[in-house]
């Protein structure tokens, strides 16, 4: 199954060219090709994506559970039949190795039958009244039409993270991918339209922030935004928002500490930390960017640390030996390049890496060099910044309570990662740590049945599991009198 040239605009359930006509080129950052062409939107097009999604949502919003469910089921059964299709797609547009893919569309598919098998788990309740046979009634209801913008580090899995519990709820909804990578999500339109969702319960428009974007948060008819990205831009949805005082979700940006502490299994952390900093390429919100290890045992980890990471293999995303493959994109490369360059300015010690990698398949990609700093401390850019990219800032720490008041000094709080066998400090984790998510003794992913989400500048709101699907209804109380 291959790629198609072109893709248009999926609105009302068919596929419609952008209203201007234009249309955007959709590269594969390990070759520097164009993989296709996607429309362009503008506000027009959000236009007739919001009035549709607005058309629709009283009929499906009146389906029951279960028919809302079964519509899940169907799209679910699709992708897994379509599933390394979805997974070479997700690659060749991202870059992410394809075994690293399998499993976003594996993650995917476990988001979407959360939902699915939910569908009749949003309970309300009944209360007693104030008067003599009153009954209160607390109802859950969906909110309307839902606006999701998604990030380009999880193509598929941030659309049906979204998709899966906005339809469950009864709600319909209108889809911005990031221009980078908009192709995982219309090949998932194509199996939308295949399980027979209705007409305009699910719509999605491409295009670039402003154009569309922008517009889709500060539609008067679009009641929840959910949003995944940068915190910048998360700021930025809030303030637009505001005019509407609508409902939002943001699940930002991050900097995880990994806390390595003396008593840790320390092959078990090196593993851990290796996978937690460079899947994905370093490009996840919830990826190990800082790594302090307890000075008794720091020697022994650093060593086993450098010889793990030399074994990493960037190359060809499509290869399935590769570990590691391109940047998304040459910008974002050249972020990474500049903190790293910066990072050594400050103080810190460049151990390998820290470069562009050149010759062969590396001259026609964004490819960067795994690369391991040492040396940091807490005052650096690097140690405050998000990276997002394949750089592990090795930091030693006088014991685990230093560890852990570095880990909380920062404006992030979405994951952290603790490795010891200390039950005492295990206990204490909920107090001390300052962060939504916590790994003790195991690398990072989350689980659908979870609840993902961050403190301060991380975000606001989450998504995952029960909390994360009760963020799509809202409440109404009833006082019942006969």
């Amino acid at each position: 199954m291959a790629l198609q040239s072109t893709y248009d605009l999926f609105i009302d359930g068919r596929w419609m060219p952008a209203s201007k006509g234009e249309r955007l080129a959709v590269e594969n950052p390990a070759t520097g090709k164009t993989l296709a062409q996607v429309g362009n939107g503008t506000s027009e097009d959000v236009d007739k994506a919001v009035a549709a999604a607005k058309r629709a949502m009283p009929a499906w919003s009146r389906k029951t559970a279960t028919e809302r469910a079964d519509y899940l089921y169907r799209l679910n059964t699709l992708i897994e039949r379509d599933a390394e299709h979805l997974a070479r797609t997700i690659s060749q547009e991202m870059g992410k190795p394809i075994k690293e893919s399998r499993v976003e569309v594996n993650f995917a598919v476990q988001l979407l039958r959360f939902a699915a098998e939910n569908t009749r788990r949003l309970q309300g309740e009944i209360i007693p009244g104030s008067r003599a046979g009153e009954k209160i009634l607390i109802d859950r209801k969906p909110v309307g039409v839902v606006g999701a913008i998604a990030a380009w580090n999880f193509p598929l899995a941030l659309t049906a993270r979204k998709l899966g519990p906005a339809l469950a709820a009864g709600n319909t909804i209108v889809i911005k991918p990031h221009e980078m990578t908009p192709l995982a999500a219309l090949e998932l339109a194509k199996l939308v339209i295949e399980a027979e969702i209705p007409a305009g319960v699910v719509n999605i428009v491409t295009g670039d922030g402003p154009r569309v974007g922008v517009p889709l948060v500060a539609h008067p008819d679009t009641r929840l935004i959910t949003m995944t990205g940068s915190t910048p831009a998360g700021k930025k949805i809030m303030a637009a928002s505001a005019e509407h005082l609508k409902i939002v979700r943001l699940e930002l940006g991050g900097k995880a500490p990994f806390i390595v502490a003396d008593d840790a299994d320390i092959d078990r952390a090196v593993e851990a930390a290796v996978v937690a900093r460079f899947g994905n390429n370093g490009q996840v919100c919830t990826a190990n960017e800082r790594t302090y290890v307890d000075a008794k045992i720091y020697d022994a980890f650093a060593e086993k640390l450098r010889a793990r990471i030399q074994t990493l293999k960037v190359g060809d995303p499509l290869d399935e030996a590769t570990d590691i493959g391109p940047k998304v994109c040459g910008p974002e490369l050249e972020k990474v390049d500049q903190m790293v360059k910066k990072a050594v300015e400050q103080g810190a010690k460049l151990e390998f890496g820290g470069k562009r990698l050149i010759g062969g398949l590396y001259d026609q990609g964004q490819f960067y060099a795994p690369t391991l700093l040492t040396g940091v401390n807490e005052k650096m850019d690097i140690t405050q910044d998000e990276v997002f990219g394949p750089v592990l800032s090795l930091i030693k720490t006088e014991n685990y309570e230093d560890a852990i008041r570095q880990a909380n000094e920062s404006r992030y709080g979405l994951s952290a990662y603790v490795f010891t066998n200390n039950l005492d400090r295990i206990m204490k984790i909920n107090s001390e740590l300052d962060f939504g998510e916590v790994y003790v003794n195991r690398e990072g992913g989350e689980a659908a049945q979870g609840f993902h989400h961050g403190y301060r500048d991380s975000g606001i709101g989450g998504e995952d599991g029960q909390h994360g699907l009760e963020a799509y209804v809202e409440t109404q109380t009833i006082y019942l009198n006969a």
